[in-house]
């Protein structure tokens, strides 16, 4: 394993030692070509930005080649007002249709969402997709049941984020809990793991922005998220791997209503130095 260049294709202009975020390639290979650095193998990140960048296809990594990488489209490339229009016309859904992302739009939504970057190229973050709405509506009842036991035994807690309110709500036959979702992405890797908590956040991220592109609407489970991390029940329920916990998880269906304006959102507070 490591890299291995094509001297024929290679034409020596450096782009792969420049691009490597450990400076792992030097230009001492046969003839001044790129070659890994004594250290290669040890600290080697395996990110794939020195396959990436070259543009004569000349340099193989781990045994993946040029050709089993799919090519950027340079059609595909959207304009600076498309994604400004995109990025800010994404909503968080709260409504949906009643029914069910199809599995193979669910893997397509993940194949995205493991390209997000992750700390030292660890991808430590791992899926557990819940689908149905009867699923989905048992973790509600078992956040609400969490959000019980705020009130009684963490009442400072419950009362600042209106906890009663939202238990009576659910109670009434509402569910602003999980919001009816048809399905549930939850993100989750072992507990020591430092890189996993940003992992999973710009993961879900990803998906926020994927949902978006595909017609789906998603909306991130804060009160999920919070329970799971605490409440046993909950956790049970789940049946995470031994150590693992959850880092974050998105509700995601097809949205019932479409949004037609981007509302204004406050100033940016910025500091020039």
């Amino acid at each position: 394993m490591g890299i291995a260049i094509d001297l024929e294709l290679c034409k020596k202009d450096g782009f792969c030692g420049q691009v490597c975020p450990a400076s792992l390639i030097s230009m001492e290979g046969p003839e001044g070509s790129p070659a890994p650095v004594e250290e290669f193998a040890e600290i080697c990140l395996h990110c794939g930005h020195c396959l990436a960048v070259c543009p004569h296809g000349a340099l193989t990594l781990d045994g993946v080649a040029p050709g089993d990488c799919p090519p950027v489209a340079k059609d595909l490339k959207i304009s600076p007002e498309m994604a400004r229009q995109f990025l800010q016309g994404r909503r968080s859904i709260r409504r949906y249709k009643d029914k069910e992302v199809e599995r193979s739009q669910l893997e397509e939504i993940i194949d995205i969402a493991r390209q997000a970057p992750t700390g030292h190229n660890s991808q430590p973050v791992e899926w557990l997709v819940i689908s149905g709405r009867d699923q989905v509506a048992e973790i509600a009842g078992l956040v609400a049941e969490w959000m019980r036991w705020m009130i009684e035994n963490m009442p400072e807690i419950a009362e600042m984020l209106h906890m009663d309110r939202t238990v009576g709500r659910f109670e009434a036959g509402e569910d602003p809990l999980m919001r009816g979702a048809p399905n549930l992405l939850v993100t989750h890797a072992h507990k020591d793991n430092p890189f996993a908590q940003s992992s999973a956040t710009i993961a879900l991220t990803y998906v926020d922005l994927a949902c978006y592109s595909l017609g789906l609407g998603a909306c991130w489970a804060g009160y999920f998220y919070r329970a799971a991390l605490t409440f046993p029940p909950l956790q049970e329920y789940l049946a995470l791997p031994g150590g693992h916990i959850t880092y974050g998880a998105m509700m995601l269906g097809h949205a019932k209503y479409k949004y037609l304006r981007i509302p204004p959102r406050n100033p940016a507070k910025i500091t020039w130095r």
